[in-house]
């Protein structure tokens, strides 16, 4: 018996050795995705990037301009038609060169959006496209802000007002460097398109979708496209060494589902020991303490902490290097903070709630509504299965307003030609940041292209330092004059970088154990 145990005390002792070594090993060598940054380049950025002073006042009041045109959309049916009309004269007048080339084909989309295409001289090689959009969400001066929404404010070195970091800093970065490269002579090598949506934040149906409808009735086949989404992340991700720049690989599902209780109308001197708001608020009850399964993991998401892993302090990087080992333990950890919790699951959040017409008068309807961000495990008809089985009250109606599946993840291996260049193009302006590829927590207008290309890329070099995330679509929402200029200079040098004709052999491949 002393025998016995004595092997599989030796067994399990040799067991845990193993283990140690793999989870060390993991620990200080894994470093995902570097071979293309040591591999020869073909050189293609032949044109400076430098900017004088007073190209530099001109760009900034350019987008100061724009930051004061207020294209708010309030809804899918109001939209402030005068404002985005004003914006394509500010367009026109402060990009002249865009707009004259015999580069370049303007066409006016749904009526106020804009598609750009942009010759190049190789039909062999396949065109990408540059996505941004015009409209921004509501803002109100009494909510708080520092300096009027609409003013474009300049205070301490930063540029108050609605649109600067949602998604205004990217139309005009786009166009500003289109135009600097026209006025320097730049003839593309591989042809792009510019698709500017002016319906965006109210699901893009008038903008984006038509754009998309005019590219796929001409046949149109894209490399990759680059939208807004993520962003470089400094000093926010706990425990990171350095800035990270997140490239949204994919982006997160939505449903909008709506939740009602109906009981008979009465006096609340004789009330009943339910009625349709206590009906409802209880399966609500149910819904917040019974959260979707977790998912991290299954997703992009893990991959994330893959390649910042060895940018994290002891002893997040022991855990970050061996997700496979960590990963029940982390997402515990993660779901914790609403800002990582949207990583572990599908998200649920109750947005709207209504009832009652009198203080007297029992409630004959209640209804609710329910938003929720759907991890890309899971389908749009499995998150509707597990709502209907947690609530479990069949008085409560559930009604599907609308919704759609997380997008496919896209490729960014080392011979993913739109991930590599964007990445490239990012450490060359900034060695400083570790580049990783994450998903989009958010949803963008790139979801209407799907169909033009299997590549979509969500990323614009727009830094964000803690509190400023809680700024997009909130109170002071602002952009920094220099991150501004950087913003110009990536797009500037990202289309010049989208000239290579293929992508150089990797030096080394991913490390696995």
């Amino acid at each position: 018996m002393c025998k016995s145990w004595n092997v599989c005390g030796l067994f399990l002792l040799l067991v845990l050795l193993i283990l140690f070594i793999v989870v060390m090993s993991r620990t200080f060598t894994l470093k995902e995705n570097l071979g293309l940054q040591f591999a020869q380049w073909e050189n293609t950025t032949i044109i400076s990037a430098d900017i004088s002073k007073q190209q530099r006042e001109v760009l900034l009041a350019n987008f100061k301009a724009a930051i004061r045109i207020p294209s708010v959309s309030f809804s899918q049916t109001h939209q402030n038609t005068s404002a985005l009309r004003e914006f394509d004269q500010l367009l026109r007048r402060v990009f002249p060169n865009v707009f004259s080339s015999s580069l370049v084909k303007h066409e006016v989309v749904g009526n106020y959006s804009h598609l750009f295409t942009v010759l190049g001289t190789d039909p062999e090689l396949v065109p990408y496209m540059l996505l941004a959009h015009i409209d921004v969400v509501p803002a109100n001066e009494v909510d708080g802000w520092e300096a009027p929404p609409f003013s474009a404010k300049e205070l301490n070195g930063f540029i108050y007002g609605r649109g600067t970091i949602d998604n205004k800093q990217c139309v005009m970065g786009i166009l500003q460097a289109v135009e600097y490269l026209l006025e320097r002579g730049y003839v593309p090598r591989r042809g792009f398109y510019i698709g500017l949506g002016h319906d965006e934040e109210v699901y893009g149906y008038n903008g984006a979708v038509n754009i998309a409808k005019v590219l796929k009735s001409g046949g149109v086949k894209l490399q990759y496209i680059l939208d807004e989404g993520l962003a470089v992340m400094d000093g926010i991700i706990t425990g990171l060494n350095g800035p990270a720049a997140l490239i949204g690989v994919s982006e997160k599902g939505q449903a909008t589902v709506k939740l009602s209780a109906s009981t008979r109308l009465g006096h609340s001197s004789m009330p009943p020991k339910e009625n349709s708001i206590g009906i409802l608020a209880a399966a609500i009850t149910r819904l917040e303490e019974s959260p979707m399964p977790r998912l991290f993991g299954y997703g992009p998401e893990q991959s994330t902490f893959e390649h910042l892993a060895h940018k994290f302090q002891f002893p997040l990087r022991f855990m970050m290097s061996n997700l496979w080992l960590f990963n029940p333990l982390l997402s515990r950890v993660m779901e914790r903070r609403p800002d990582m919790n949207a990583f572990v699951r599908t998200t649920t959040a109750v947005t709207m709630f209504n009832s009652g017409v009198k203080v007297n008068v029992l409630p004959s309807h209640a209804e609710a509504f329910v938003n929720l961000r759907i991890h890309p495990a899971q389908t749009l008809q499995e998150v509707l299965d597990l709502i209907k089985s947690t609530i479990s009250d069949n008085r409560v109606k559930l009604e599907l307003v609308d919704g759609f599946d997380s997008l496919p993840i896209s490729s960014y291996d080392e011979q993913s030609f739109g991930y590599q260049i964007i990445k490239k193009t990012l450490l060359d302006m900034f060695p400083q940041v570790t580049v990783a590829p994450s998903i989009c927590i958010g949803n963008t207008d790139s979801r209407h292209y799907m169909d033009l290309t299997q590549d979509i890329y969500r990323f614009n070099p727009t830094w964000l330092r803690p509190g400023e995330p809680e700024r997009i679509h909130g109170i002071n929402e602002r952009m920094s004059v220099q991150n501004y200029e950087e913003i110009v200079l990536f797009y500037f040098q990202l289309i010049q970088e989208s000239d290579i004709r293929i992508l150089p052999p990797s030096h080394t491949g991913q490390h696995e154990l």
